[in-house]
């Protein structure tokens, strides 16, 4: 069991990350999705466009959460 300082508000699932082309998960990227805010430069990315899907998928939750 975890403890409430550690459980998430919310899980957002995905069917891809943003992965550099040698394929490491920028954190940094995940982390301002899910603040909601800039994600700063994305020309690393092997896909970027997976960045808009996220942030899309973000959004949503945010409406419907409240």
């Amino acid at each position: 069991e975890i403890g409430p300082v550690f459980q998430p508000d919310v899980i957002q699932f995905a069917d891809a990350l943003p992965k550099t082309r040698s394929g490491k998960i920028m954190r940094r990227i995940l982390k301002a999705i899910a603040a909601l805010s800039d994600v700063g430069n994305v020309t690393t990315l092997a896909d970027p466009s997976v960045v808009d899907t996220l942030l899309e998928d973000r959004k949503k939750m945010d409406v419907e959460i409240g």
